[in-house]
């Protein structure tokens, strides 16, 4: 039995609307990697970047399940000797829900090329209106 390889021009990219309203955000960011990805469809071939579209609305209402809230950590270092800078997640939530987001989806995501290229097809909207109705998007049931 041979490789599928798919070509370019046969992949077809749709676009996803994840309403993350009251689900936790592990899941829904896993949800939407897969997506990226393409590993949602029978054509999937892990060389090739034959991902959809996702827009995540509602990223506000976002659940984290356990003490998260307050026991979890953003950390990040600037490059300055010393500079290592942290944000409880309790922060992050109610000042910027759309980077608490993209940060976990982004950590599902592989570090190569692909990963980058499927990072640019990602849309996070804290509330439920999004500025991408010309593309026609459709609701992704989970």
């Amino acid at each position: 039995m041979s490789t599928y390889m798919p070509k370019v021009e046969s992949i077809e990219r749709k676009w996803y609307i994840l309403d993350a309203a009251g689900k936790p955000l592990g899941r829904v960011a896993s949800l939407a990697a897969t997506i990226l990805r393409g590993k949602h469809k029978p054509i999937f071939a892990p060389h090739c970047d034959c991902g959809d579209h996702v827009i995540i609305i509602n990223c506000k209402d976002v659940v984290l399940t356990g003490n998260k809230l307050k026991n979890k950590f953003y950390r990040w270092h600037t490059g300055w000797i010393g500079h290592l800078k942290e944000i409880s997640y309790e922060k992050l939530m109610a000042e910027k829900p759309e980077k608490a987001i993209t940060l976990a989806v982004n950590g599902m995501l592989p570090n190569t090329t692909i990963g980058r290229k499927a990072m640019t097809r990602l849309r996070v909207y804290k509330g439920p209106q999004h500025n991408n109705q010309a593309q026609k998007p459709e609701n992704y049931k989970f």
